[in-house]
């Protein structure tokens, strides 16, 4: 079974959204990294050194190849990340082995085949 990583870094207020749409769509779990900072198109506001703005999560979600799309899209719908500038984005990457994910796969060998 081959596996695809999708990477979602959002809002921290949209965090369980991502993760209820994710989970309703396939996947069976993720990892959440809180607190993290980035920047888009448009530096940061400051004031007095302070910078203003919210707080962005970093979610890892470890999902079978033939979902990943599937799971990425309709994330990125709930989250409205084509529509609202500044939301967050998410991406996928190839993953070429993973270790500790047994378990997952003979749950998800049978969803697969049905939909394959």
């Amino acid at each position: 079974m081959h596996f695809k990583l999708i990477i979602v870094l959002v809002d921290d207020d949209k965090t369980d959204l991502v993760l209820e749409t994710a989970r309703k769509n396939g996947a069976k779990g993720a990892t959440v990294v809180n607190n993290a900072r980035g920047e888009g198109l448009n530096q940061s506001k400051t004031f007095f050194g302070l910078t203003l703005e919210t707080q962005r999560d970093v979610l890892l979600l470890l999902v079978e190849e033939h979902l990943s799309r599937h799971i990425l899209e309709t994330v990125a719908q709930a989250a409205q990340f084509d529509s609202r500038p500044g939301t967050g984005i998410a991406f996928q990457i190839d993953v070429e082995d993973a270790i500790g994910v047994m378990h997952q796969v003979e749950e998800l060998t049978h969803e697969i085949e049905d939909k394959i």
